[in-house]
């Protein structure tokens, strides 16, 4: 499917590398980045009892492969991008249901996961706003969840999207960890609970 029957009207890339973090440079430079698409909302004037399904298979894996494609090129191809996330922001005529509908599906995430060669969930963010509005969008290692080092957000914004028929939909990717990440990792953390907390403590 091209862009024109897809409704997609506009594809936005965003990139950010830190390079002083509380003075002093990450000893693993890192790039954090969003591709949005701004789509159309192919469900507007429906009912909140509607089955989605059928858009949805049309349309969610050409947003996963369009978006995965412009941060595969931007980040320098599949193997540096460490850590990923998406979302998606519903215009204010639409559902929230509707932007889960194009990012929580198969149709979306497990292809966005195979295109990035990760095992992971995705992690996630969803919101209904105005043109404008930012999200959020969490981000983790691509394929170890538990690796805390690559827990991190970046925020995605269009000045003029969602309008209110549109969806923002959104992956997020990053080529390493935090800057300074230094508080340990899920796999080797002591066994924390609320009756044996003291005795971790003393």
């Amino acid at each position: 499917m091209g862009d024109q029957g897809s409704g997609i009207r506009k594809i936005v890339f965003y990139s950010e590398e830190i390079l002083l973090e509380n003075g002093l440079s990450p000893s693993v430079p890192a790039v954090r980045a969003t591709a949005a698409a701004v789509v159309s909302n192919p469900w507007l004037g429906g009912k909140p009892t509607d089955d989605l399904n059928e858009e949805v298979v049309q349309l969610a894996p050409v947003l996963a492969r369009r978006l995965t494609e412009v941060l595969t090129k931007e980040l320098g191809g599949v193997d540096a991008i460490q850590a990923f996330g998406k979302a998606a922001i519903v215009g204010t005529d639409g559902e929230i249901e509707h932007g889960a509908a194009l990012i929580h599906t198969p149709f979306f995430g497990n292809l966005v996961r195979e295109y990035f060669d990760g095992e992971s969930i995705i992690c996630f963010a969803d919101d209904r706003a105005d043109a404008g509005a930012s999200l959020v969008v969490p981000l983790w290692h691509k394929n170890a969840a538990a690796t805390r080092t690559h827990y991190q957000t970046i925020t995605a914004r269009i000045s003029d999207a969602p309008r209110p028929g549109e969806i923002v939909v959104v992956v997020g990717a990053s080529t390493g960890p935090r800057p300074h990440s230094r508080i340990g990792d899920r796999l080797t953390d002591p066994v924390v609970k609320a009756d044996t907390l003291g005795e971790l403590i003393s």
